[in-house]
C-alpha cells in the first residue's frame, strides 16, 4: 500500500489533533482512523515514537491520567502549527487524496480476489461432477446425474452469491468512508442505499421462492 503521509506530515497532523483537545495515544489512533474512514489505522509503533519526538522538541507535554498517558499541545506546539498553517491545509488535501487512493487499492484487491475465487469455484464444480460420475455412484446416463449436477450448481451459485455480496459491501463501504472524510456523505445517499437494498432483497426473495425452470 502506498504511503499515506508525506515526510514529516504525520507529526504536524498529530499536533493539529492535539490542538483540538488533549488525547492519549489510543484516542489519537482512533482520531486518525476516523479521519480516514477506517481505511487507514496507524499502529502504536507509528504513533508513540512521534509523540516522544514531539515531547523531546517541547511541542507536546504528557501527564499521567490513571493508567493512561495524556498528551497536550504546548505553546511552542501552537506556534509551530501557526507558522505552518498553509502546509497543514495541504496535508488535509493529502489526507483526502490518500483516502481515495486507499479505497481504490482496496477495491482492486477485492476484485482480484473475486476473479480468483470464481476460477476456483468453476474448477471445483468440474471436479465434483467428474468425481460423481467416475465413482460409479451416478452413471453418466442415469437420470439421477441431473440431480447431482443441480446440487453442485446450487452450491457453486451460493458461493458466487457470497462473493458478490462481499464485493458489493467492500466497494460501497470504501466509497462511503471516503465521502465521510471530505464531508460529502449526504443522508439522501444513505436513504438510496436503504431503499435500493430493500427493493433488491424483495426481488431476490421472490426469485428464490419462484425460480424459473
Amino acid at each position: 500500500m502506498t504511503p499515506v503521509f508525506g515526510h514529516g506530515h504525520l507529526r504536524l497532523y498529530l499536533l493539529s489533533l492535539l490542538e483540538e483537545s488533549p488525547k492519549h495515544g489510543y484516542e489519537l489512533i482512533q482520531a486518525l482512523g476516523d479521519r480516514f474512514g477506517g481505511t487507514y489505522i496507524p499502529s502504536a509503533g507509528t504513533i508513540y515514537p512521534r509523540l516522544a519526538k514531539l515531547e523531546e522538541e517541547g511541542l507536546v507535554s504528557k501527564a499521567a491520567d490513571g493508567r493512561k498517558t495524556v498528551y497536550s499541545i504546548t505553546d511552542a506546539g501552537r506556534a509551530e502549527l501557526m507558522s505552518r498553517e498553509a502546509e497543514l491545509g495541504g496535508i488535509e488535501d493529502e489526507v483526502s487524496d490518500s483516502v481515495r487512493r486507499i479505497a481504490d487499492e482496496v477495491r482492486s484487491s477485492v476484485n482480484s480476489a473475486m476473479k480468483s475465487l470464481r476460477a476456483d469455484l468453476a474448477a471445483a464444480a468440474l471436479d465434483a461432477r467428474a468425481e460423481a460420475r467416475q465413482s460409479g455412484r451416478v452413471p453418466r446416463n442415469d437420470p439421477g446425474s441431473a440431480r447431482v449436477d443441480s446440487r453442485v450448481d446450487s452450491r457453486v451459485n451460493l458461493q458466487q452469491a457470497d462473493v458478490l455480496l462481499t464485493n458489493f459491501r467492500h466497494e460501497v463501504r470504501s466509497e462511503l468512508r471516503s465521502r465521510v472524510v471530505t464531508g460529502d456523505l449526504a443522508s439522501e445517499t444513505v436513504e438510496l442505499l436503504r431503499s435500493g437494498l430493500e427493493e433488491l432483497r424483495v426481488a431476490v426473495a421472490a426469485s428464490i421462492r419462484n425460480p424459473k425452470k
